[in-house]
């Protein structure tokens, strides 16, 4: 089952996306989380299996500029998550279908997402989604 996440899921959420994104803390993405669901522009997914929460998505609306795409807003996937143990059975792609849906009822005509250049896990993800590569930068920093 995958259901519409609200603000009563927000420590699920949290619980989950802290297994992915390790260098925040459960509170830290709880603030996060709600004040992403205030903004309108974004949806949370949540993947359960015998009503054990095992996978969650975020997705939202980006009016700026996406790498690669040619309208706007574009739906975007922020994040995805399936536990280690439920990997591989198709979740994440159920996961993605509800996200890809969202978007398009909200006048979405692309789908975009990104991944860090040496997550290889990723990177195969979204080529076995049919998600096409259209570039890859490296960020870099100095201080001033």
């Amino acid at each position: 089952m995958i259901k519409k996440a609200g603000t009563d899921d927000l420590e699920t959420l949290a619980e989950l996306a802290v297994m992915m994104w390790q260098n925040h803390s459960i509170n830290e993405l709880i603030n996060e989380f709600s004040e992403i669901m205030t903004n309108g522009r974004s949806q949370f997914f949540l993947k359960y299996e015998h009503d054990l929460p095992i996978g969650f998505a975020q997705c939202q609306l980006r009016f700026d500029y996406v790498e690669g795409t040619s309208t706007s807003p574009v739906g975007y996937l922020e994040g995805i998550f399936v536990k280690e143990d439920y990997r591989n059975k198709g979740y994440a792609r159920e996961l993605l279908s509800q996200c890809e849906a969202w978007a398009k009822e909200r006048g979405c005509h692309e789908f975009a997402s990104d991944c860090e250049v040496e997550n290889e896990s990723s990177f195969y993800f979204h080529k076995a989604m049919n998600f096409a590569e259209v570039n890859r930068i490296i960020c870099f920093t100095k201080k001033l």
